[in-house]
């Protein structure tokens, strides 16, 4: 009798034990299991790029040699690297054929973005003439002046130019001109695998609803939009282009949200932040679930242009808010 109560005693020890075993077990899989959808959850939907206005002021005050573009960006975290056109100025007047200087140049870029294994991706297209403009002659001439930009865009592996829709302010007309002005560009970028996108970048092509007219009308695959967060001043204090106060804006939120369709890259644009570090004039996180919202999982590319905090600081604190923005997502 006494043998069989302690063999039951040591049953219930054991399988007492096994019980709690597999318990912490269970717990220990749920616990590995929930770090991994933690992780899932928390990674951002998009990946990041640079957009080099946001180190012109170094650039043009000769701090910083554009070359070294590419460098900058890998020691700051970035993947990707959205050119800009006139901040190589100086380069391409090392050779007194235009032809060669770019093509220099070109290889020069594509040997650093390799070095520093860095993805080619935009390149942000000023001062080849307006494609909106209403007389046709001088359209044209500006199609043609962007088309070397293609190229160089086809020979550094990026999958878009940036373009402006400068020229008039009228409505009507600079639908009709910059339609023109897409489609013949776009047709030329085609050939050469390369996109041909639209920022709003001020006047009539901020206006967010004029701008998808245009995109649906041209009606070619290549031919997109590049929402920026903060773009969207219609009109400035004495006509102005850029530089002065602006005195008229498109609703922002509703703006990247009707461009998002039509999207083939993103640009976070940002001018301060407060304590928490938030933009002071932009709502990240809206900004992030338009985007989400829309299907887009591309690069979105960092671009300051504040004046309190220095460029690199405001580069920083741009892609820190864009990391933190992306976590507080569903």
């Amino acid at each position: 009798m006494q043998k069989t109560i302690i063999t039951g005693l040591i049953l219930i020890v054991f399988l007492g034990s096994c019980k709690k075993n597999t318990s912490q077990s269970s717990e220990n899989q749920n616990e590995e299991s929930t770090g991994e959808i933690v992780q899932e959850e928390t990674e951002p939907f998009f990946k990041l790029s640079l957009a080099q206005w946001s180190l012109h002021k170094a650039i043009q005050s000769g701090e910083m040699n554009p070359m070294d573009f590419a460098q900058k960006a890998k020691e700051l975290g970035f993947d990707g690297l959205e050119y800009v056109s006139q901040l190589y100025t100086e380069e391409l007047k090392k050779d007194p054929d235009p032809e060669k200087a770019l093509q220099m140049l070109l290889e020069s870029l594509k040997a650093k973005s390799k070095e520093y294994n860095v993805q080619n991706l935009i390149i942000m297209v000023d001062g080849e003439g307006d494609l909106a403009v209403v007389d046709e002659k001088e359209r044209n001439d500006a199609v043609e002046k962007h088309k070397k930009w293609v190229d160089a865009a086809q020979f550094l592996g990026c999958h878009s130019i940036r373009v402006n829709l400068f020229g008039t302010n009228d409505p009507k007309k600079w639908v009709e001109a910059s339609i023109d002005g897409l489609r013949k560009l776009s047709d030329y970028a085609a050939t050469k695998n390369v996109n041909v996108i639209v920022e709003n970048h001020g006047y009539l092509s901020s206006n967010a609803s004029l701008l998808i007219e245009v995109m649906q009308k041209v009606n070619k695959p290549n031919c997109g939009t590049l929402p920026d967060f903060g773009n969207f001043c219609l009109e400035r204090e004495g006509g102005a282009r850029w530089g002065a106060k602006c005195v008229k804006e498109y609703p922002k939120y509703q703006g990247v949200q009707e461009m998002m369709p039509y999207a083939k890259a993103v640009s976070a644009k940002s001018y301060d932040f407060d304590a928490a570090g938030n933009e002071t004039t932009i709502d990240y996180k809206k900004m992030l679930e338009i985007i989400k919202k829309s299907g887009y999982n591309g690069f979105i590319g960092v671009e300051f242009e504040g004046e309190r905090l220095s460029e690199i600081k405001g580069i920083t604190a741009t892609r820190d808010l864009l990391i933190n923005a992306a976590k507080q997502l569903n």
